[in-house]
């Protein structure tokens, strides 16, 4: 598999970008959805990746929404389950699965980071790969059958909560002081643009948010979707940490990988209980 996040040459204007050059640079790199990238540069992509949140919760809306349909059409919650784990994955043209298995085959190739970066810029998949994307949607549809079986609002809270979390994480991921591994693809392009007191503000927010969202349920639904939210940051930070002793600095790979792991630890703390 290749590194599919690569675009344009940065170009360095000094002037900010507005807030909509900023939600057209998360929608147009982090989804399918029709949003024309009116600005390619480092200014653009602080904004772009301080909103990927953003893209996170209307990717996650769209996946609940077939997933509770179905459920009150009569199927069954494994069903809604399989369904909804799809449409994220529709959503970024499998962008973020790819960054899961090509990062899963430059960690356990064993090889020095430059060889491990050309691994994973191979158009195939590796056995690292392959176990990592199994598992992964394996334990999404495990989990969120668990959470469809309770109650269609309790899943769908949980799909957005995941994509919002994961979307974070790659907020996270764009911090001050991260460097980028390439000197080109998406990585390159968002590596330590965000300031680290923005990105630490938005993990607050999403952690509040995520409560407050989950309050009509009761206090320990609340406490549980703002724990899923940190451990899912920090499974991510683990993960990221990792990847930059590995491959000396960040990839597009690496960003895919962060946000299906986060999306994973999410859902997982959220079945818990």
């Amino acid at each position: 598999m290749t590194d599919s996040f690569d675009g344009p040459p940065l170009t360095p204007p000094p002037e900010r970008a507005s807030f909509r050059d900023g939600v057209r640079f998360a929608f147009g790199t982090l989804t399918v959805l029709p949003a024309r990238i009116t600005r390619w540069d480092r200014p653009a992509a602080r904004t772009g990746m301080a909103c990927a949140p953003l893209a996170g919760l209307v990717v996650g809306a769209l996946a609940a929404v077939p997933g509770v349909l179905l459920l009150l059409l009569g199927a069954g919650p494994l069903l809604a389950a399989a369904v909804t784990v799809a449409v994220p994955a529709a959503l970024t043209r499998g962008l973020h699965l790819d960054g899961l298995a090509d990062t899963a085959d430059g960690l356990g190739s064993a090889k020095p980071a430059d060889e491990a970066l050309r691994i994973m810029k191979k158009s195939d998949i590796g056995p690292f790969g392959v176990i990592a994307l199994v598992l992964v949607l394996l334990v999404q549809t495990a989990a969120l059958f668990e959470l469809y079986a309770e109650s269609w609002v309790r899943g769908a809270l949980a799909v957005v909560v995941a994509a919002v979390t994961a979307r974070l994480a790659m907020t996270l991921a764009s911090r001050e002081g991260v460097p980028p591994a390439r000197p080109e693809g998406l990585g390159a392009a968002v590596a330590g643009v965000v300031p680290r007191p923005a990105a630490a503000a938005l993990a607050a927010l999403v952690t509040v948010a995520a409560a407050a969202a989950a309050l009509p349920l009761g206090l320990p639904a609340a406490a549980r979707s703002a724990a899923a939210v940190l451990v899912a940051l920090l499974a991510a930070e683990l993960l990221l940490r990792r990847c930059v002793r590995r491959f000396d600095g960040v990839t597009g790979d690496v960003f895919g990988a962060l946000a299906e792991v986060a999306a994973t630890t999410a859902l997982i703390v959220l079945a818990l209980g």
